[in-house]
């Protein structure tokens, strides 16, 4: 069976969110306890890709989610030439991305990758203001990761937190 090629929006009623091991206790907790209910407070929106097509009556098993949510930063720690104001910027933050074990080495975590950053060009297309995406890596996996990508900048003076302008998001 094949998985399916859209990732859907978080409906805890139709996934095995516990049964959901990208083998980062964190982010399986995440899923399971805190997902839908920041989803249901508006802090936060999580999408999932299902493993295989929904079937009546059985919770659907996932291959990947992610989550994402609106920030702000200072001006200062932007690392863009653009003039700003001076009060916080908005930013979309990128604030989770795991691939279940099953599906690991299989190209899904860059899937996953790209239908999130996809989704936030689509987001501030559609009115978020956002001048780009910012994420703090879990790990040095994470970084490993997205170390591979040429287009995320060093955020900050920590290496763990990265940046990517909207408008370098836009040609993906």
């Amino acid at each position: 069976m094949s998985v399916p090629q859209e990732f859907i929006a978080l409906n805890p009623s139709h996934f095995d969110v516990k049964a959901f091991d990208c083998g980062k206790p964190d982010m399986n907790a995440f899923l399971a306890r805190f997902a839908a209910k920041n989803m249901g407070l508006g802090l936060s929106s999580t999408w999932v890709l299902p493993a295989r097509h929904p079937e009546e009556g059985a919770k659907t098993p996932m291959a990947a989610y992610y989550t994402l949510a609106s920030s702000t930063v200072s001006k200062a720690e932007i690392p863009v030439e653009a003039k700003l104001p001076n009060y916080p910027v908005p930013v979309v933050l990128l604030a989770r991305l795991a691939v279940d074990k099953a599906y690991q080495g299989k190209r899904y975590g860059e899937k996953t990758l790209v239908s999130a950053l996809r989704h936030s060009v689509q987001l501030t297309d559609n009115g978020l203001p956002a001048i780009g995406l910012i994420l703090d890596l879990l790990d040095d996996d994470a970084k490993a990761f997205y170390d591979r990508f040429d287009m995320f900048q060093p955020f900050t003076d920590d290496p763990m937190r990265l940046f990517v302008p909207m408008n370098v998001l836009r040609q993906i």
